[in-house]
């Protein structure tokens, strides 16, 4: 029987053999000649040795189909149940294991989606990269066959202006891929919010003069917030590259800040063309390129930016404004939430 194959059953059937003789010959020394004395002391010697039998076979036949639950449950299944076991130790180990197998399929699970999520990552990082490098390649050929000095200035602005695009796409990849491994360091000093915006704002000021836009701030004097100022920067001056490139010949971007007791807040509004419905529920997903990207958007610069401001205690949201445009609200509180 599989039963006797566990040591603790043979060693209790051992001691409990041993009791049964010491018993039967307590009767022959001490009460001789009583035969029926030595059936009884037998009889209930047997009787108990049966009965421990039984209900250790049953104990064991629990344990036997816990441990095949619990195999099945490795190799695929998930449809089981642990709970045919009923009070005592042995029904705290089965919801114990189970809780436990849970916590190692739903690992397994996560697992599965993060090398999917790596798979269509390194996918579109390679998209990304070869279109530039490409661009380039052919750019390198036509500069070397140019003969014409101004067409061989032209091609040389073109590729240096490629060369800007990969290096803020590696850079903004790296810097990604920190905040993920959690190896991101945030400093957390008393940020003043009108140097932010002149910093954020600063690597605009030609673009945006070029496209006759301005930009109106209203800061709220003294606001600010505890934070990291150099990650701020890169996040804000994201959301505000963003509108500028969505907002028309002559257009208007507002930033707005002000601070309370609960949180300090940066308003960032344009009177552009606004974001399309079906784009605002993924507006922060990474590579994601709404209708109305240009041919040069990656689709990373809002992502990092939430990432950034999640990263810390904060909250980024985009809608649309009522009187045209789109509106970017980012929040840093001042407890957890």
């Amino acid at each position: 029987m599989s039963l006797f194959r566990n040591q603790e059953i043979r060693n209790q059937m051992a001691v409990s053999l041993f009791i049964l003789i010491i018993a039967g010959s307590i009767d022959v020394f001490f009460f001789p000649g009583s035969r029926s004395g030595m059936a009884y002391t037998f009889l209930c010697c047997l009787a108990m040795g049966l009965s421990w039998l039984i209900f250790t076979k049953k104990r064991y036949r629990n344990l036997k189909k816990l441990a095949a639950d619990a195999d099945r449950m490795l190799h695929g299944e998930r449809n089981l149940n642990f709970t045919s076991c009923q009070e005592g130790e042995l029904a705290i180990l089965a919801n114990e294991v189970e809780k436990l197998l849970w916590r190692l399929t739903e690992q397994s699970d996560n697992l599965q989606k993060e090398k999917r999520y790596l798979s269509d990552s390194l996918a579109d990082i390679s998209h990304q990269l070869r279109t530039p490098l490409t661009s380039l390649q052919l750019l390198l050929t036509r500069l070397l066959e140019a003969q014409d000095e101004g067409e061989k200035r032209r091609l040389a602005y073109e590729g240096a202006r490629l060369l800007e695009r990969v290096d803020w796409l590696v850079d903004a990849l790296l810097k990604i891929s920190k905040i993920d491994a959690g190896t991101a360091v945030f400093a957390k000093e008393r940020v003043d919010a009108e140097a932010l915006v002149d910093k954020a704002l600063n690597p605009l000021g030609i673009p945006m003069e070029l496209r006759e836009q301005r930009a109106l701030r209203e800061v709220e004097a003294g606001a600010g917030f505890t934070g990291d100022a150099a990650w701020t920067v890169e996040a804000l001056g994201n959301i505000l590259k963003n509108c500028m490139e969505h907002t028309g010949q002559g257009g208007t971007l507002w930033i707005r800040v002000l601070e309370n007791h609960l949180y300090t807040e940066f308003q960032i509004e344009d009177n552009g063309e606004g974001i399309d419905p079906e784009d605002l529920p993924h507006l922060f997903e990474r590579f994601y390129k709404g209708k109305n990207a240009s041919d040069s958007s990656v689709g990373i610069g809002l992502a990092l930016s939430r990432m950034i401001v999640c990263a810390q205690n904060g909250t980024l949201k985009a809608e649309n404004r009522d009187e045209g445009g789109a509106r970017f609200t980012m929040r840093f509180y001042k407890g957890v939430v």
